[in-house]
């Protein structure tokens, strides 16, 4: 190599070669035998391999000979903490699930301590499936950020507003005063921002929505809530509020806009449908969860057609029982293909888009995350395409969606920093995080 040669070759933190690069955008490409290029967190290039291995000097090089390396998977709706509970209480429909069941448990042993150590053992269960950003709605967002910190996972946790008490905050005073609080210890923090996170229509009322609006307004975060989960939400938000459907009365408060984290949305009409897009409205379809608790079958191939921002989330692990991302995408593609009576509804490509780009959109982190592009932040997913099961390859966005399994996924990165290495988690005490599994498991089941 000539002097002038070397001075043009840039040294950069990190060099990740592939077999497969899917950067999500534009859908169904697919770049073979190309390079991620990585300073400082950042993608600096996707480049042929020759091409960066002549431009580069990397302080870290890692070939993937029979990986697709994706962006990492963004979990647009969970309840962290509820990992803890998983499996506590199956087979229920929604309301007797929750108040004979997870509400009176939660009672019991909700504090910082229960919510710090079920928000690490899920981002333990996250990082080994491919996620690498969850948008969080739980009590304690205090303590939710700084688990979620401490391991460099990046996260959007919401701030909660509830019309009754809770060991959080005892008024809607103290929630908002609270809520504000942790929004602005986070404020321009590059792993964790903050959402508001009034639970659901039927428990906030139209004062603390009105106040959530304005907020909302005045710094430029979004709102994220559960939406007509059930018919029956629907007609008790009707019979109690003058006949208004939950949306309307959204609407109604100046909720309904593109700051509007929706999620659930199995009771969605056509013209709500139409005003989701119209205002630039995301929701997020949880899907698994929505079938084990026969809660309803959200309109997921509509939404799409109607250009409806549509993101996947797995909600919390005591309705879906696993944060299986990779599992939810496939659900979400086969479940919309059954409704819409189209098979060609929710394709292969859009799955993927909505686990990654669309999720990302819905936290208003696309220009961050999402897909694999220069200028964004290097999270990055390498799943191993030579198992068994994804074998033979024909395609590799359809194996991504509809036969990929999590326990393929080798290496994670987070904001270029490896959180997951040949399946091995990268700085997480396994041991402590599962001994403290266990101490909560033998004390819930003594209550």
């Amino acid at each position: 190599m000539t002097e002038d040669a070397a001075e043009r070759v840039r040294p950069i933190d990190l060099l990740i070669t592939a077999r497969w690069i899917v950067p999500v955008a534009p859908d169904r490409l697919v770049l073979e035998n190309h390079a991620v290029a990585v300073d400082e967190g950042a993608i600096v290039e996707v480049l042929p391999v020759a091409q960066a291995s002549a431009k580069y000097a990397s302080r870290e090089r890692v070939d993937l000979p029979e990986h697709a390396l994706i962006p990492g998977l963004v979990n647009a709706h969970t309840h962290n903490p509820m990992t803890l509970l998983r499996g506590l209480a199956d087979d229920l429909p929604l309301m007797t699930w929750l108040r004979e069941h997870i509400w009176p448990v939660e009672a019991k042993v909700i504090g910082p301590e229960f919510v710090r150590d079920g928000v690490e053992l899920a981002v333990a269960e996250m990082l080994r499936g491919g996620t690498t950003c969850c948008s969080e709605d739980y009590f304690f967002p205090d303590a939710q950020a700084q688990a979620y910190k401490a391991h460099g996972f990046r996260a959007l946790v919401a701030l909660p507003i509830i019309e009754f008490p809770s060991a959080w905050a005892q008024t809607r005073d103290e929630y908002f005063e609270r809520a504000l609080a942790v929004h602005d210890l986070y404020r321009g923090d590059p792993m964790v921002g903050t959402t508001f996170g009034p639970h659901a229509p039927y428990t906030v009322g139209d004062e603390s929505f009105a106040r959530i609006r304005t907020l909302s307004d005045q710094l430029d975060i979004p709102v994220h809530l559960h939406l007509m989960e059930t018919a029956q939400e629907v007609e008790d938000g009707k019979r109690e509020h003058g006949g208004l459907r939950p949306m309307q009365r959204l609407q109604k408060l100046g909720l309904v806009n593109d700051r509007l984290i929706a999620v659930h949305m199995t009771q969605v009409s056509d013209p709500e449908i139409a005003l989701c897009a119209e205002s630039g409205v995301s929701v997020v379809h949880c899907p698994e969860s929505n079938l084990k608790l026969a809660s309803g079958f959200c309109p997921a191939e509509k939404l799409r057609r109607a250009g409806v921002n549509l993101a996947l989330g797995t909600d919390g692990c005591a309705s879906n029982n696993d944060l299986d991302m990779f599992g939810e995408l496939r659900t979400a593609a086969l479940l919309a293909k059954g409704v819409a009576g189209d098979a060609a509804a929710f394709d292969d490509a859009f799955a993927l888009r909505a686990a990654t780009l669309n999720g990302a959109k819905a936290l208003q982190l696309d220009a961050k995350i999402g897909s694999i592009e220069t200028g964004k932040r290097a999270d990055l997913v390498a799943v191993k395409m030579d198992e068994v099961e994804t074998q033979p390859l024909y395609n590799v966005v359809s194996h991504l969606a509809y036969a990929v399994s999590r326990r393929q996924v080798s290496d994670v990165w987070i904001d270029g920093a490896r959180k997951l290495e040949e399946g091995a988690l990268v700085d997480v005490d396994l041991a402590g995080v599962l001994e403290k599994a266990r101490r909560w498991r033998e004390r819930i089941a003594a209550l």
